[in-house]
C-alpha cells in the first residue's frame, strides 16, 4: 500500500527536470494550500454571516492595541526628559534668600511733587457760564460788519446801532476801523437820562417798564432805596441799559416822495436837490442791474438795521445805470453818507438811488434811458470802500431791491 501511494503521490507532484532543486517548488505548494484553506476559511464564514461581526471586532482591537502603543511611547518619553534637559546647580541648591533693600540708602527726591501719574488740569468744567451783566469795549476791525460784531456777542445787529447812536448814527456804513463800540451784555437800547419827563414815561418811550430798568444788575441802581420806580429820582446824566428796549432809527437815509413834481423834499440832503420837471422819460416798470456785477459787496437790504438799500459790487469807476428810464431829480453831493448821489424818477410811483459815485454823468431834469449810465461807482460819503449803494422806493416805502431786480 505504501508502494500505491507513493506512486499516486509521485504521479500527482510535478516533474522536475534533471539537474534542478525541487525545494522551491515545495514551498510554493505549502503557501498555496494555506492561502487556499484560508480564503475557504473566511467564504466560510461570509456564507454563515459572520465576517461583518468579525471586521468590526478586529477594527477595535487594532484601535485598542494602536491607544496602548501610543501611550507607552509618551511615558517613556517623559521619563527620559529630566535627563536630557538637565538640572542646574542653583536649582539644586533650592530657593535663595529674599534680598532686603534699605530704602535710606536713596538719596532724597528733589521735588516729590513730580512722583507718580499726573492729571492733566481740566480748563472746561461742566459749570455753565453766567450771562453777562456789565458793558464791555469792543474795537472795530478791518472787515468787521454791524453783522459779524452782533453775532460774536449774540446780539441783534441794530443793538449794535442802538448803543452806539453818538458813535454811528444809526447808519451801519458809518463803520470804521478804530472805532471803540459799546457792546450791551443784552439786546436793547444804551441811551442817556437828561430828565424833564417822568421816569416811568421815559421807559414806556422805548417798549419797556421802569422796574425792568432800574433793577437791571448793570445799571447798578440800589433798587431799594426807590419807593417810586415811576418818578425815580436817578441823576441826569447818566447813561443807562435799557434791556429788552427799542427805538425808531434816527432816518439819515433819503425822504420818500421824490418825485419830478416835488424834488423840493430833497432839498434836506445837500446841495444836489433839483427843482420841478415837467414832463421826460417814463419808466417801463421792469429793471436791469444798475451795475456790471450782480452780487452784495457790503451790507444787504436790512430795515431792522436802518439799511434800505444793496450795496452791489464794483471797483472805482466802474459804470452805472440807470435802472429804469425816467428823470433826474437829485443829481450831487449828499450830507447825510451817501455822497455824490443821483436819483431818478420814473414816473410810475417808483423812484431810484445811487450813491457814493465817484462821477456824476446826469444832472437835474434830464431824461434818462434804461440802462443808460449816469454815473461811476465810487467810496464817497460814509462807505468802506467802493461800491454802489442802490436803493428802490414808492412814495410810501423803501422795497427790497431784491424782489425787483432781474436773477443775478
Amino acid at each position: 500500500m505504501m508502494n500505491t501511494m507513493q506512486n499516486d503521490f509521485q504521479e500527482d507532484a510535478p516533474k522536475t527536470p534533471a539537474g534542478e532543486n525541487p525545494e522551491p517548488q515545495a514551498v510554493s505548494s505549502t503557501s498555496q494550500k494555506e492561502s487556499g484553506l484560508i480564503s475557504r476559511w473566511i467564504s466560510s464564514l461570509l456564507q454563515m454571516g459572520l465576517g461583518e461581526s468579525l471586521l468590526r471586532i478586529g477594527t477595535n482591537v487594532f484601535s485598542v492595541l494602536a491607544i496602548v502603543t501610543v501611550v507607552w511611547l509618551a511615558q517613556v518619553f517623559y521619563r527620559q526628559m529630566p535627563d536630557l534637559l538637565g538640572v542646574s546647580a542653583a536649582q539644586a541648591q533650592g530657593p535663595a534668600a529674599t534680598a532686603v533693600v534699605d530704602l535710606a540708602s536713596f538719596p532724597p527726591l528733589e521735588n516729590p511733587a513730580t512722583v507718580g501719574i499726573l492729571r492733566e488740569a481740566q480748563i472746561h468744567t461742566n459749570i455753565p457760564s453766567r450771562p453777562r451783566t456789565e458793558i464791555v469795549h469792543y474795537t472795530v476791525e478791518e472787515g468787521d460788519t454791524v453783522f459779524g460784531i452782533a453775532e460774536k456777542f449774540g446780539l441783534e445787529p441794530q443793538t449794535i446801532l442802538w448803543a452806539n447812536y453818538n458813535t454811528l448814527l444809526d447808519d451801519p456804513h458809518s463803520l470804521q476801523p478804530g472805532q471803540e463800540l459799546v457792546i450791551l451784555p443784552v439786546d436793547g437800547v444804551y441811551w442817556e437820562w437828561l430828565g424833564g419827563i417822568p421816569f416811568g414815561q421815559w421807559a414806556e418811550f422805548y417798549g419797556v417798564t421802569a422796574e425792568e430798568i432800574i433793577t437791571f444788575p448793570g445799571n447798578h441802581i440800589d433798587a431799594s432805596a426807590i419807593t417810586d420806580f415811576a418818578n425815580a429820582n436817578i441823576e441826569k446824566g447818566t447813561w443807562l441799559i435799557i434791556p429788552g428796549g427799542q427805538r425808531e432809527f434816527v432816518n439819515w437815509s433819503a425822504p420818500l416822495g421824490v418825485t419830478r413834481e416835488n424834488p423840493a423834499s430833497a432839498r434836506v440832503l445837500g446841495q444836489g436837490a433839483c427843482d420841478p420837471v415837467s414832463g421826460g422819460a417814463i419808466g417801463y416798470g421792469a429793471y436791469v442791474w444798475p451795475a456790471n456785477k450782480h452780487f452784495l459787496s457790503g451790507f444787504d437790504y436790512s430795515p431792522k438795521t436802518n439799511h434800505w438799500g444793496i450795496d452791489i459790487a464794483g471797483s472805482e469807476g466802474e459804470g452805472v445805470y440807470a435802472a429804469d428810464a425816467g428823470v433826474i431829480v437829485y443829481s450831487g453831493w449828499n450830507n447825510y453818507g451817501y455822497g455824490n448821489m443821483v436819483m431818478v424818477d420814473h414816473g410810475n410811483g417808483f423812484q431810484s438811488l445811487y450813491a457814493h459815485l465817484s462821477a456824476i454823468y446826469r444832472f437835474c431834469g434830464q431824461s434818462v434811458g434804461q440802462g443808460e449810465g449816469i454815473g461811476a461807482i465810487g467810496t464817497t460819503g460814509r462807505s468802506s470802500g467802493p461800491h454802489l449803494h442802490f436803493e428802490l422806493m414808492t412814495a410810501t416805502w423803501k422795497v427790497n431791491p431784491w424782489d425787483y431786480l432781474p436773477p443775478p
